[in-house]
């Protein structure tokens, strides 16, 4: 069969995006126990892109996974698109990107732009979510920014945008999971969130809450997460386990001085609080004397087995050099520091998921000795005995 001059670069093309998608991901040292580590994405194959960070995780099935991250715009801080990239061997080759939210389309007159990408599949359903911020492209940077939602149903290929029912109208940062509890019978979603509108108005707000809904569609405003002196702590970046089988809820915030902007605490500790009403009130937040935090965000979940996780930088306030972890065995006690990654280089925004007991898949952004969110790392963890 003859082919037309142009069907033939057409087919060069789509060959040569097959072996790049199908290229396995480059190998990358570790002094941690986190293994596997591979490099899936870097600020250089990314042509206008400042930065790539914020990265979460979702398994699509089996060895089917997808990391969504951020590609930052320069000269806006965190703020940019958000791309979807998937592996269907566990994480040893990734494809090339596909867009979620683009910074660049335009919506009528107005422009937005994106950040802290935010990955959930609902158990049973063919479906895989991905939540985000936006807002308008002219902002300062991303802490006013409000709800935004796209789905796949094609495991993390193409993605179409979905204009959520908002009963929460006000500004807000996400960064935590999704979690589902089941209340009454009918599943409820908690997606933790905070505002920090006090950057541009000094008579703003720094608080941590939650938003529930009953379809990932339309979401009201949870609870509030209290503390003994108002304001006194910026309490943010939450992440929520379930804690038991009555699905009792714990939340564990990354912390900094409530009247200073990027202070730490003295000592720097991350703070918690729990929820036995399914995410509506919450209790005054205590500190966690075991959990070290200095200003950036950490992990914090539960295994099936029990045993609770928090992956965090250790060191002083916004160094994020490497990356520690902790367990707690059921009604036991934080164990020993242990290394997640260590290899001299920046690395922040650790997010895992759970596969199998025990069995976790991570991803997290990396950089150089010097700077930081440079390139999309992921590796596999296994819970230690």
């Amino acid at each position: 069969m003859k082919h037309s001059l142009l069907f033939i670069p057409a087919l060069l093309l789509a060959s040569l995006a097959s072996l790049h998608a199908a290229e396995p991901a480059a190998k990358a040292p570790s002094t941690g126990d986190v293994r596997d580590v591979r490099v899936v994405r870097t600020a250089d194959q990314e042509a206008r892109a400042s930065l790539l960070g914020q990265p979460s995780i979702a398994q699509w099935k089996e060895t089917h996974l997808v990391v969504a991250y951020q590609k930052g715009i320069a000269g806006k801080g965190d703020m940019g698109s958000i791309d979807a990239i998937v592996s269907g061997n566990d994480g040893d080759s990734w494809s090339i990107p596909s867009t979620i939210f683009d910074h660049e389309q335009r919506h009528g007159a107005m422009q937005f732009a994106y950040c802290n990408a935010v990955l959930y599949k609902p158990p049973g359903q063919e479906v895989l979510w991905c939540f985000a911020m936006r807002c308008p492209l002219s902002y300062a940077d991303s802490e006013d920014s409000h709800l935004a939602a796209a789905y796949s149903g094609d495991g993390g290929r193409s993605w179409n945008p979905v204009e959520l029912a908002m009963n929460y109208t006000g500004p807000l940062v996400i960064l935590g999971e999704i979690q589902r509890v089941i209340e009454n019978g009918q599943p409820i979603y908690l997606l933790p969130a905070h505002r920090n509108t006090k950057r541009a108005d000094p008579l703003g707000q720094r608080e941590q809450f939650v938003l529930r809904s009953t379809s990932l569609l339309d979401w009201h405003l949870g609870g509030y997460v209290p503390q003994s002196q108002p304001g006194k702590i910026f309490l943010h970046e939450g992440q929520i386990a379930i804690t038991n089988e009555q699905q009792h809820l714990k939340m564990v915030m990354r912390t900094s001085e409530g009247g200073k902007e990027g202070g730490a605490l003295n000592p720097p500790r991350a703070w918690s609080s729990t929820s036995t009403d399914y995410g509506k009130t919450w209790s005054i937040a205590q500190k966690e004397p075991d959990l070290w935090n200095s200003v950036s965000e950490g992990w914090f979940g539960q295994s099936c087995k029990g045993s609770q996780l928090y992956v965090y930088n250790d060191g002083p306030a916004w160094s994020r050099m490497a990356l520690r972890y902790k367990t707690k065995a059921v009604n036991g006690a934080w164990s020993e520091e242990r290394s997640f990654f260590d290899a001299g280089i920046h690395n922040s925004y650790p997010t895992l998921l759970e596969i199998a007991p025990g069995e976790f898949r991570a991803v997290w952004d990396s950089g150089t000795e010097k700077s930081g969110r440079r390139s999309i790392r992921f590796g596999k963890l296994t819970l230690p005995n």
